[in-house]
């Protein structure tokens, strides 16, 4: 389709400056909202921001809302957790199920295992030893390991908790005989740490336990030194992820020994083999039993990329992560409060803008992606920039702006609804109303002037009305006209064209301007047939009402340049299109009477039509013109067989193939007997030559 050769519009209300699209300035636009909404929807649309501001500033607090949240922050978390080889700095010493399997003994654990095993690791130098075992049921070889924990060189620290910060993992006896058993053991360098978690409601650990006054500090806390400013850091866990090694191979950050390896009984040379995995490091003694101490974390929530399954962590390495986090001093910064508050007001006035925007439809989509993109990023750079993103509602910075988008957009929609039904209302009845629509958006197309299209022209004409309108009332007349004419133009509208004009019973209609489609061709055949079809379906309706018949609605439709514009004078103008396809488009429709047909098409109309169901019907030279037209029409009715051998018949008589021409029409003659337009094609290419048009009268 060609482009326009003219004018480019300009915005609503805007006039052009220099060629340039000059747009409405926004805040004249936020002044005119605020001075023409009215106190009642002003006050609701302060209102609904106001709630905006809130849910983009407490989102984590809210129901349902804070599940995006939490499942937003875990996908930082995973994607932008550190990768890292293994920590020679930390030693996991566990009991596992192989370990439970050996010894017979599953709860309490073998307490002479682990008293075998301090003893070794006393030995090897360890730089302290971190139990997350809670001694709180007795066992026959306690006093084995008291003996051990009373004799340690190396700090030792017991897990401690209480049932008043811990009730659902210890009974008050429980308590009561780990509070015993600790007092019995404790000495200057064995000595109690609590091993509390926190975890949300979703039970999932992302943040640093706090820590109540009355529980001895927090494993990580009691076994290195920590920076008395984050004594008390609550904020997330930094969660480190293993770098690859090779493809398909990892090891853990950290490195999890059987504690059988250190039970064993050993002599100094052995013990000095094994010191090289403990000597200077900190050492974490646990569990790493199936279904047993298991916790998910942020790193639950996505498949392990190498197992594919969703992998929990045990207690002990969560404790491990955390000291490694403290050793490192990886503390993230927390946002202040009021930098919150000043985010979500500036989030909300941001959406509740951009429904203001008053620019080239590229711009404002630059606009909104570039803020989508914001959102989807920026918590992110946060995240990988060391700030504490657990508090950071980016979620509900999203639905804040879209309500303060939504809250804005809608008060601006009810003041130009009611300017544009006042003004389109005025508009139509004069225009069409695609055209009255655009000349809302751009008033100044109002000015005369035209530009070249591409078009598809159709022209339809209602066979007998002007006989019908001498037969009955003018008021019969009128509702009848009006009756059909409303028909056809819903057709119009309802493809996308644009009505040029009523002609008594004709109408005039394009498509491909003041709007161009890709599918304009498509839209332009399907809408000619359905036009024919509904005058047929008024015929029918017709014969139930006393007024004499009417015949055929018949249509024409051609493609080709045409000027498209207002033209008329200061007082009055059209919207119309001028130019040799619409005449073409006009003969097209009178042939059909000559031709026995409802619809014709010319040939470059049907090229660009899309459809399959079109019959040649030879080429004719049209009245009043000189230049020779291939026409075609739809038949739906036909099988495509048929349609192939009357389309056979015009390729012979086109090629000069005699034999083929009269072999084709003798059969299609005998076929078609009932079918006036197949008739009189036959004969027009009977009494015409090789490629010769037939010329209409």
């Amino acid at each position: 389709m060609n482009a326009p050769e003219a004018i480019t519009p300009a915005a609503a209300d805007a006039p052009e400056q220099g060629g340039q699209r000059a747009a409405v300035p926004l805040g004249k636009r936020v002044r005119r909202l605020a001075t023409q909404l009215g106190p009642s929807r002003l006050a609701a649309t302060i209102v609904f921001l106001l709630v905006a501001i809130l849910i983009a500033r407490f989102s984590w607090q809210l129901p349902l809302i804070n599940a995006a949240e939490r499942a937003l922050y875990d996908a930082r978390a995973t994607l932008m957790a550190p990768k890292a080889g293994q920590d020679r700095r930390i030693t996991l010493v566990t009991y596992n199920d192989e370990t439970l399997f050996n010894t017979g003994i599953r709860s309490p654990l073998d307490r002479t295992l682990l008293a075998n095993a301090l003893g070794n690791l006393d030995r090897m130098g360890a730089k302290a030893i971190g139990i997350d075992i809670a001694f709180d049921s007795p066992r026959p070889d306690d006093d084995l390991l008291k003996a051990q924990l009373r004799a340690m060189r190396t700090p030792t620290w017991l897990a401690y908790a209480e049932q008043a910060s811990n009730p659902n993992t210890i009974f008050y006896e429980q308590q009561k005989f780990l509070q015993t058993f600790i007092a019995d053991v404790t000495t200057a360098k064995t000595r109690p740490t609590s091993v509390l978690f926190r975890t949300d409601d979703d039970d999932v650990i992302r943040k640093w336990p706090h820590r109540p006054p009355n529980l001895p500090p927090l494993m990580a806390n009691a076994l290195a030194p920590v920076d008395p400013a984050y004594a008390d850091y609550q904020g997330g866990i930094r969660f480190l992820v293993p770098a690859r090694a090779a493809a398909g191979q990892e090891e853990p950050v950290f490195a999890n020994i059987p504690i059988d390896t250190f039970a064993m009984p050993m002599d100094a040379e052995m013990r000095a083999g094994f010191a090289e995995l403990v000597k200077g490091r900190y050492v974490l003694i646990g569990g790493d039993i199936i279904d047993n101490d298991q916790f998910n974390t942020p790193l639950s929530r996505f498949p392990d990329a190498i197992t594919g399954q969703h992998e929990t962590m045990i207690g002990l390495e969560v404790h491990a992560h955390m000291l490694a986090q403290q050793l490192d001093r990886a503390w993230a910064r927390p946002i202040p409060a009021p930098a919150l508050w000043a985010l979500a007001v500036l989030i909300v006035a941001a959406g509740g803008l951009t429904s203001l925007i008053d620019l080239r439809a590229r711009w404002v989509a630059l606009a909104f992606l570039g803020q989508m993109a914001f959102f989807a990023a920026f918590p992110f750079w946060l995240h990988g920039r060391g700030v504490d993103t657990t508090t950071l509602p980016t979620f509900g910075w999203a639905v804040g702006w879209l309500f303060g988008y939504a809250a804005v957009g809608t008060a601006a929609r009810t003041i130009g609804s009611r300017q544009r039904a006042f003004a389109q209302s005025a508009l139509g009845k004069y225009l069409p109303a695609d055209v009255a629509a655009q000349i809302l958006r751009d008033p100044d197309q109002l000015s005369l002037h035209g530009e070249r299209r591409n078009i598809f022209c159709v022209f339809t004409d209602l066979e007998g009305f002007t006989k019908l309108s001498h037969a009955v009332t003018p008021e019969t007349v009128a509702r009848l006209l009006n009756e059909y004419l409303d028909r056809l133009s819903d057709i119009v509208l309802d493809h996308g064209g644009t009505i040029d004009k009523f002609v008594g019973d004709a109408i005039v209609a394009f498509w491909g301007a003041p709007l161009g489609r890709p599918d304009d061709g498509e839209r332009a055949a399907a809408a000619a047939l359905a036009m024919y079809e509904a005058g047929e379906t008024f015929r029918t309706d017709l014969a139930a009402e006393d007024v004499p018949p009417i015949g055929m609605t018949r249509v024409g439709l051609h493609v080709g340049d045409a000027i498209v514009g207002n033209f008329g004078g200061e007082g009055r103008i059209q919207y119309t299109a001028l130019g040799d396809s619409m005449n073409t488009a006009s003969r097209l429709e009178a042939a059909n009477k000559s031709l026995k047909t409802g619809v014709l098409i010319s040939a470059e109309a049907a090229a660009r039509s899309g459809r399959d169901d079109l019959v040649p019907m030879g080429r004719v030279t049209l009245r009043g013109r000189a230049q020779p037209v291939d026409v075609l029409t739809p038949r739906p009715d036909l099988v495509p067989e048929r349609r192939a051998r009357i389309a056979a018949l015009v390729a012979a008589h086109a090629a000069g193939d005699k034999k083929a021409h009269v072999t084709g029409a003798t059969a299609l003659a005998a076929e078609f007997a009932q079918d006036a337009s197949i008739l009189f094609l036959i004969e027009r290419l009977n009494e015409t030559e090789k490629g010769e048009s037939y010329v209409l009268s």
